[in-house]
């Protein structure tokens, strides 16, 4: 069993290694087209939007979208709050170097099945791959949505794959093509393995 706290040699109480990251909030310039992104394309289900209230004043139009966990939805995983005053997304969407703060988000497909079939649809549809990256961890396609935030799609590699050495597996990658057959091709097979497991 897991503690949330510890107590220091000093008695003090430790604070609790957070669970991880909730939900992610994105200002969007247009709603109605980040709602098709994110339903369409990543394919995540609305589960609510905010209603106006009295004593908030004037507010922006929001909704909340959630992926699948376990077969049921959460609250939300994403959500959209809208501000047509966000500047244009750049001309060419990069990994780094880009004006924006954000520089991606990471939505987990439930399996590595799920995800050849989701980059498969994806280029069916035309969606660009900007790269498509076997890592240590996951691999990966990262497209970008109509504000120019970047969305990697993936599936997590086995655990035993990386975590007695997650440095080495953060820093391993395999550039792939973007285009064509190649891109939808995956070789978990002969995918490295890292630390005392690899041997």
């Amino acid at each position: 069993m897991t503690e949330r706290a510890s107590t220091t040699a000093a008695g003090t109480r430790a604070t609790a290694t957070p669970v991880g990251v909730n939900h992610v909030v994105l200002n969007v310039r247009d709603i109605e087209e980040s709602h098709r992104f994110w339903t369409e394309i990543v394919g995540l289900k609305q589960v609510g939007a905010l209603r106006p209230r009295p004593d908030m004043g004037p507010m922006p139009r929001m909704r909340f979208y959630s992926g699948a966990h376990d077969g049921k939805m959460t609250h939300h995983d994403v959500a959209l709050v809208e501000n047509p005053n966000i500047p244009a997304p750049p001309a060419e969407w990069g990994l780094f170097g880009t004006p924006l703060a954000l520089n991606h988000i990471a939505i987990a497909m439930p399996d590595r099945e799920s995800w050849q079939n989701k980059l498969a649809e994806l280029q069916a549809r035309g969606v660009k791959f900007h790269l498509r990256i076997n890592h240590g961890v996951t691999h990966s396609v990262y497209i970008s949505d109509p504000n120019g935030y970047g969305v990697e799609l993936l599936y997590e590699l086995p655990r035993e794959m990386w975590e007695t050495d997650i440095d080495a597996g953060l820093n391993y990658l395999e550039m792939l093509p973007t285009e064509g057959p190649e891109a939808l091709k995956d070789d978990l097979e002969h995918a490295p393995r890292f630390g005392a497991a690899a041997g």
